[in-house]
Formats: structure tokens, C-alpha cells, sequence
């Protein structure tokens, strides 16, 4: 990749990133997949004194095998390997495991790929050049967002089932049913997207509101924000040029139309 990387810098340490844990006391193991030597030796050198264990790939081929070693808490993905494509590499770890991904790009023009990049379920992304202290922030951010998302999942399994206009959706299970009990299946962040709608029915919820739920980067969440809308519209609604379940708030966001039980 001929992207250009971040040189060593020397932080001031009155601003230096504190050293305490990012997993719950134990070292986090954090893949990086990226083929530019000189990444891959800054962050070798600075995240371990930051109670982070790097483990590296330089193509997707690796991957699995990194994985098969031992699931990695958290994936510093660059978009451009060579003759890899990062969105493939990504694809390939998405259909077997939800650890947080943080992708990077090489110049902020690449909006198309960031914004595909979170459709397909990455956490946040990253510009180069970047600096150590910048990374180590958003890794320590995706791992906090990993662990309250847990939690959050452990409060909705106490909730059981809730119904909507014939639907079903199982928190237990993640599992959602059309009115002829077929399932449908949703993406991370299509159930994110349902389970804050189903939070607050009949209340405009924002754009900014939806992006927490979701945890979509802020920088370009209006456009990931309503992709994920137009997605989810099209497995709920019965036409989605005229939607009757998630109506638009002009000026507001959205609103989630249909009442809510909890059986």
C-alpha cells in the first residue's frame, strides 16, 4: 500500500493516554491488518506500553489463521492491501465474528469506501496519516462501546419478546419475525437501529440519538444513519417508497409509527 504513514513522535506527557487496562485488567489483543511496514512497527512499539498485545497481517490470507490463534478483542483494518481489498477482508471477518473494527483510509476524498466500510459493519474509521495516541483513543473507545453493548444486550434479554404490528422480535435470541413468523434477518446495525426505535415508539427520535444506538461514526452519520433506514425500511415496511412503520420527522429524524408490547 502506498498510503503515507504516521512517523514516531514524542507526546508530551502531561497529555499521554494513561496506561490503565482496556479489558478489563487483562492485555487486549488487537489485530493489525496492514501491509506498510512502518505502521506496523509504530504501533508494535507503542501500544504494548499501553497494556495492548499487537498481533499483524499483512494480507487477507492471514486473517483467518490470526483468528484461528485466538480472537483478537479489537481489528485495525486498512481498506487498501495491496492486491487485497480491505471491504473483502472485512466481509470475510463480519460473517463470523461481531469484534469491533476500526478501518483505516489513506486520504479523507475516500468517503465511498468509509461509508461502505460502516454499512458493512465496521465501528470507526481512521485517517492516514494518524498518530499512535489518536488509534489508541479510538481503540479504547470501540472496546468500551464492545462492553456496554453487552450490557446492554444482558438488560434486553430480561425483557424477553416484544411485538409490533404482527412482528416479533426475541432479545434472547436476536431474532426477528414477520407477521407470517418468518424470520428476518438483520445486520448489527439494522438491530441496533430497531431495538432504539422499539425503545421509543411513537417518539421523533434524531439523527444524533440514532447514531449512538447504532454507534456510527459522527462524522458522516447523516448519510450512514438514513442508508440504515432505507435497509431496514425495506425488510419492514410492506412498500418503502411509503413507509407506514418508520416515518421521517422533517427537521427532526424519525419516528417509529406502530405501538410496542411486551407480551
Amino acid at each position: 500500500m502506498a498510503a503515507q504513514s504516521a512517523g514516531r513522535t514524542t507526546p508530551d506527557p502531561g497529555t499521554e493516554p494513561s496506561n490503565e487496562p482496556v479489558s478489563g485488567g487483562r492485555p487486549s489483543r488487537i489485530l493489525i491488518i496492514d501491509d506498510d511496514p512502518s505502521i506496523q512497527h509504530m504501533l508494535a512499539d507503542y501500544l504494548p506500553r499501553h497494556n495492548i498485545r499487537v498481533a499483524a497481517a499483512l494480507q487477507q490470507r492471514e486473517v483467518a489463521r490470526q483468528f484461528a490463534m485466538a480472537a483478537p478483542d479489537a481489528v485495525i483494518l486498512d481498506l487498501r492491501l495491496g492486491t487485497d481489498d480491505g471491504l473483502d477482508v472485512l466481509r470475510e471477518i463480519r460473517s463470523h465474528s461481531d469484534v469491533p473494527v476500526i478501518i483505516a483510509t489513506g486520504h479523507r476524498r475516500d468517503e465511498v469506501d468509509r461509508v461502505v466500510g460502516l454499512e458493512l459493519g465496521a465501528d470507526d474509521y481512521i485517517t492516514k496519516p494518524f498518530g499512535p495516541r489518536e488509534l489508541l483513543a479510538r481503540i479504547r473507545a470501540v472496546l468500551r462501546r464492545q462492553h456496554l453493548g453487552h450490557l446492554v444486550l444482558q438488560r434486553e434479554a430480561e425483557h424477553g419478546r416484544c411485538r409490533f404490528g404482527g412482528w416479533e422480535l426475541d432479545k434472547r435470541a436476536r431474532r426477528l419475525t414477520d407477521p407470517n413468523n418468518a424470520p428476518v434477518i438483520l445486520t448489527k446495525g439494522e438491530y441496533a437501529l430497531l431495538v432504539a426505535f422499539l425503545d421509543a415508539p411513537r417518539r421523533p427520535l434524531t439523527r444524533e440519538h440514532l447514531l449512538q444506538a447504532t454507534r456510527v461514526h459522527e462524522d458522516i452519520y447523516d448519510r450512514s444513519i438514513d442508508v440504515q433506514i432505507v435497509r431496514l425500511r425495506r425488510k419492514l415496511e410492506t412498500d418503502p417508497s411509503s413507509p407506514r412503520i418508520i416515518c421521517t420527522e422533517r427537521g427532526v429524524g424519525y419516528m417509529f409509527a406502530l405501538p410496542v408490547e411486551y407480551p
